[in-house]
């Protein structure tokens, strides 16, 4: 089965510009596109016929049956904008250059449905925040990051508004997460021809410039190569570097660090997706 760019789109200020980040993987990597959009469980105690344990006992059954029409008809608002969306984000790949795609309309667990279709996927695109944190800039979105800590695809989170990246910025560390990402950005067509600066932040000294060394080496003749090393703070250092570059894209291993770790100080990772305003690239 021929693999594709996933693309995951819902009613936020987001969707655009998710497509729009899909549309340029997809030209990039010569793929066609799933534009995925989920409709949401409703909670059954609202939807089931016998709605007595939810607003009390000796209720009318008239105002039982006129719950249940509420949600229904809720239910079948939920799929026509689903549809409309669906409809407005295949004319922005269209109006991309991308000719194959594919739209889909699931109804269930937005997570369980993303991980679902990630199996034919190259790359997964989703928006920095959904609906539920769309105008919290300090959070991401809850479904973003759990998506990211379970996907075995890269995972490519959409800013705002989409620009084409005209150079990418790659958070090293050495990590085996890294070092995946770096044999991605040395040889996928996804990077071609744009110039690189790997960071490596919370770093000093022999080891880490050998390191830093070692990863530089990794690319051909075809890329523009520079470095920075920096012992500062990683959530200091990379986005000062990010902010510097025209139209950035950062790449970074995800989750370097152990469970316990992050439920206690949280991620690099997270804090990246959280601060930085452009789009970032993840991979496991």
């Amino acid at each position: 089965m021929m693999e594709q760019v996933l693309a995951a789109i819902d009613a936020s200020a987001y969707a655009p510009s998710v497509c729009g980040y899909a549309g340029w993987a997809a030209r990039r990597l010569g793929l066609p596109v799933e534009l995925l959009h989920v409709v949401p469980k409703q909670d059954p105690v609202t939807t089931r016929r016998d709605l007595s344990g939810a607003i009390g006992l000796g209720v009318k059954t008239d105002l039982m049956e006129e719950l249940v029409r509420l949600s229904e008809e809720s239910s079948r608002a939920e799929i026509a904008k689903g549809r409309a969306l669906l409809a407005a984000g295949e004319q922005i790949l269209r109006e991309a250059g991308v000719t194959d795609i594919t739209a889909l309309h699931r109804h269930g667990g937005a997570v369980e449905e993303i991980l679902e279709r990630e199996a034919q996927a190259r790359l997964v695109v989703m928006g920095k925040r959904g609906t539920d944190h769309e105008f919290s800039p300090e959070q991401i979105g809850s479904i973003i990051e759990r998506v990211v800590r379970a996907s075995e695809k890269p995972v490519l989170i959409a800013s705002r508004t989409y620009t084409a990246p005209e150079h990418v910025v790659f958070a090293y560390d050495g990590s085996p997460a890294a070092n995946r990402a770096l044999e991605r950005l040395a040889n996928s067509p996804l990077f071609e021809g744009l110039p690189v600066t790997i960071v490596m932040a919370e770093a000093k000294g022999e080891a880490k410039t050998s390191l830093l060394t070692e990863a530089e080496a990794a690319f051909g003749a075809g890329h523009a190569v520079s470095s920075v090393l920096d012992p500062n703070k990683a959530e200091d250092v990379i986005p000062a570097v990010v902010a510097s570059k025209p139209n950035p894209l950062l790449l970074m291993g995800a989750y370097g660090h152990s469970p316990l770790r992050r439920m206690f100080i949280g991620s690099t990772t997270t804090a990246m997706i959280r601060t930085v305003k452009t789009p970032v690239l993840l991979v496991r």
